[in-house]
């Protein structure tokens, strides 16, 4: 004989509030900026445990998607971080160069990093379209996938830039030349003859410890907040 399972009035009403509150968060409308966005997370999350920060991240991760910019993803690990985040909400770009076209016209794309494809040089020579997110977005490890929108990132408190460079110096080099500027920088992925890395902090694209670094073509891309 099946048993009808005994109501649960108070989880129901815990429930009812969680609903209503994505309700209502949803009918407000996105933060102007990215990095609005970054310092608001930064702060709900600082007193949660962990499985209460990943719950809270993927509510608001969905109603990103809901009221933000359409995503486009290209790459493997970018559909999977993606679906992670924001839900089964994005559109899949057979290419790079159709990812970025997509954010041209007004959305936001997450790319895979990949040794094959060296989509972030482009950006050199698009300073309207910047890297905004990194993801994985954890102070440990590297990103595997970059978010680019038609958006200038500020700073968070916690960030790092991505600066790129045509310069066929060692790694090691580069960095030292970048550590005798003051800046701490790490290698991040090679392709097509350029060179991406990472530096420590937010780090403006006119920032004058960047005028002696290697390469005839380098620049910042952008910057992203960790967490």
């Amino acid at each position: 004989m099946l048993v009808e399972p005994e109501a649960d009035a108070e989880r129901l009403t815990l429930d009812r509030a969680v609903a209503e509150a994505v309700r209502v968060r949803l009918a407000a409308g996105p933060r102007p900026t990215p990095d609005a966005d970054a310092i608001a997370l930064r702060d709900l999350l600082a007193d949660l445990t962990p499985a209460a920060a990943a719950a809270v991240r993927a509510v608001l991760g969905r109603i990103d998607a809901a009221g933000g910019a359409a995503l486009v993803v290209w790459g493997a690990a970018s559909q999977t971080l993606a679906a992670d985040r924001f839900g089964l909400t994005a559109r899949t770009a057979a290419e790079p160069e159709q990812a970025l076209a997509a954010v041209r016209d007004g959305s936001r794309a997450l790319l895979d990093l990949t040794p094959g494809k060296a989509w972030w040089g482009r950006l050199l020579a698009e300073p309207a379209l910047r890297i905004v997110a990194a993801l994985p977005d954890g102070r440990l490890g590297l990103p595997r996938s970059l978010m680019v929108q038609r958006a200038e990132p500020g700073p968070t408190g916690d960030d790092r830039t991505f600066w790129a460079t045509d310069s066929q110096a060692p790694d090691a080099r580069i960095v030292g030349i970048l550590a005798a500027a003051g800046l701490a920088a790490s290698p991040l992925i090679a392709a097509g003859g350029l060179k991406l890395f990472m530096l420590a902090g937010y780090v403006q694209a006119e920032d004058g410890r960047l005028s002696s670094a290697p390469g005839s073509l380098s620049g910042v891309i952008g910057a992203a907040p960790q967490f």
